[in-house]
């Protein structure tokens, strides 16, 4: 009894006969369940961002190199999962967080006009590149390089936008239910991709991605209403 990837089998044939599932068979059947969970749920995950800056017409408190760099990492994540054939439940939703990221990155151009020479060469150099990465079209040990320097490509991604956010004492127009989902999805991801044995690689990636998330969320959590604070202590 197989659906999705998912095997039934264990699980309804334990509770068929009066019994709870053990660990062993519990275990993998929770993780597939969560991978599709994170898929689903990936689909929205930058939707609020991207609809607080139209909202507000506004890209204050953002920095621009560290979404840039969030595409440019998912992208090599997207293109290795892939080229290891491991199965969408592990990876799904890599596919549509670059599809949001790049739609997000668009929206972030487009409020930072006029944009300087250097940006519009990062992305044509991007545009370049992406499609030959994605087909997994280069040499297996540059490849193996390549996701090995994604992990720090996601680290410094975050990095400036925590700098920036630490020095501002603010964190301009990011939104909370998004960096809220990427530590959720980034925790999630954690327990699916051990369960999944993918290659410790992919699993410190996660951690990383976890630990980065995690600080920017509660930069916001510490951070938030920073006008209306300084508005009760000048009263």
């Amino acid at each position: 009894m197989e659906y999705l990837g998912i095997d039934l089998s264990c699980a309804v044939g334990s509770l068929r006969n009066g019994n709870f599932p053990d660990k062993d068979c519990l275990l993998p059947l929770i993780s597939k369940l969560l991978g599709y969970a994170i898929v689903a749920a990936s689909t929205t995950v930058k939707l609020p961002q991207i609809l607080k800056i139209l909202k507000h017409q506004s890209v204050r408190g953002l920095s621009m190199i560290s979404f840039e760099l969030e595409v440019v990492g998912y992208t090599i994540a997207l293109a290795y999962c892939l080229s290891k054939g491991l199965p969408f439940s592990a990876y799904g939703e890599l596919l549509f967080l670059l599809i949001q990221a790049l739609v997000l990155v668009s929206v972030i151009y487009y409020y930072s006009r006029p944009l300087k020479t250097i940006t519009w060469i990062r992305a044509l150099l991007y545009c370049a590149v992406a499609p030959t990465v994605l087909a997994g079209q280069i040499d297996p040990l540059l490849f193996e390089a390549l996701y090995a320097s994604q992990h720090a490509i996601f680290l410094f991604a975050r990095i400036p936008q925590i700098w920036q956010n630490f020095s501002n004492k603010s964190t301009g127009e990011l939104s909370f239910l998004t960096c809220f989902m990427n530590v959720g999805g980034s925790m999630v991801r954690v327990f699916t991709t051990i369960q999944e044995n993918a290659p410790k690689t992919v699993l410190l990636g996660y951690v990383i991605g976890f630990a980065t998330n995690f600080t920017i969320l509660s930069q916001i959590i510490a951070y938030q209403n920073p006008r209306v604070e300084k508005e009760k202590k000048t009263k």
